[in-house]
């Protein structure tokens, strides 16, 4: 069965949510209102998308900043289908059991990046624990599809846990990513219920695995604020993070989907971003980006200069001392 998440009916999409009261979103704040996605090149990119017949993280998860970015030629492609075996109760993907993947995917994501001229590209992933690897083979063939049919693109990839796996990490990270991103999403209080999949230390110790295996390779990971974390726990993650050397923080407001997924527990104001951004910078953080819309790929190619940027003069301050 061919799944269409413009087809499916909420229901259809999280089975496994209908059991859960509804819970009002309540009114956003205006600081967190995006302009309706229009213009010429957004219609471009769109019609790219369609055209290979891909899938982005853009439109699954409902991203706020999709016309923004589409109108830039910017797009976040989900590879392995369009169904996740897990069921994270902030997320808007569709969940269930996916599809065989399509062979012929790491071709047209690499064709479409070549016909987008994309600098840099965001490829991320449903989880795929019903496959042997957890698809860590198809990522590979996919960032070796990109730098095949647009070589002078920075590939960075945005994957899930491979179910701890050292293997199947290990098969990725050689495939030597220019940036390896891999989401925290939450403080470690809040995983049985936010991420009852995953697992915190496991996700942490694969970032850790990154810099073990590719020192160069950049890493990054996010979270969402609004779920009821603490600041002071907020905290405790960045300290984990830095321990586990990520270079790149980003931070944003939870968004609820719908009334069946995780309630927003608290609006994060904008000067409360800044004062996280502070925190991460006192940190030790190379870059750091938190602001309400903050989103893990948003823009993530100007990031990437900035990034490289980071470290040089890091390294230059290092060795004049």
């Amino acid at each position: 069965m061919t799944y269409n998440p413009e087809l499916l009916d909420k229901a259809k999409r999280h089975p496994e949510k209908q059991k859960n009261p509804d819970r009002p979103a309540g009114r956003k704040p205006d600081w967190i209102r995006v302009p309706a996605p229009q213009g010429k090149i957004y219609a471009e990119t769109k019609d790219i998308v369609r055209r290979q017949k891909l899938t982005t993280v853009c439109e699954e998860a409902g991203c706020p900043n999709i016309g923004e970015c589409w109108q830039q030629k910017h797009a976040t492609f989900m590879i392995m289908g369009e169904v996740c075996t897990r069921a994270c109760a902030f997320c808007n993907v569709a969940t269930g059991k996916p599809d065989a993947l399509d062979p012929l995917e790491p071709l047209r994501v690499g064709v479409a990046v070549m016909q987008m001229g994309l600098k840099h590209v965001v490829v991320t992933s449903v989880d795929r624990d019903d496959l042997a690897d957890s698809g860590a083979g198809h990522f590979v063939k996919t960032i070796q599809a990109i730098r095949m049919k647009s070589p002078g693109t920075t590939v960075e990839i945005l994957p899930g846990d491979f179910r701890g796996n050292r293997d199947d990490w290990d098969m990725v990270i050689n495939a030597h990513p220019d940036v390896f991103n891999h989401n925290l999403e939450t403080v470690p209080r809040l995983y049985p219920t936010i991420r009852p999949g995953a697992r915190y230390f496991r996700s942490l110790r694969l970032l850790e695995r990154v810099k073990e295996l590719d020192p160069h390779a950049f890493t990054k990971s996010g979270m969402m604020v609004g779920l009821g974390e603490t600041r002071e726990e907020i905290g405790q993650v960045m300290d984990d993070m830095r321990a586990a050397n990520i270079d790149f923080i980003t931070i944003g407001q939870y968004l609820q989907p719908t009334p069946k997924h995780a309630a927003v527990e608290k609006w994060w104001t904008p000067e409360e971003f800044v004062s996280l951004e502070k925190m991460a910078h006192r940190k030790g953080f190379l870059m750091v980006s938190a602001t309400p819309l903050t989103r893990s790929s948003h823009h993530a190619g100007d990031d990437f200069a900035k990034l490289k940027a980071a470290r040089e003069a890091k390294l230059s301050s290092l060795a004049a001392e």
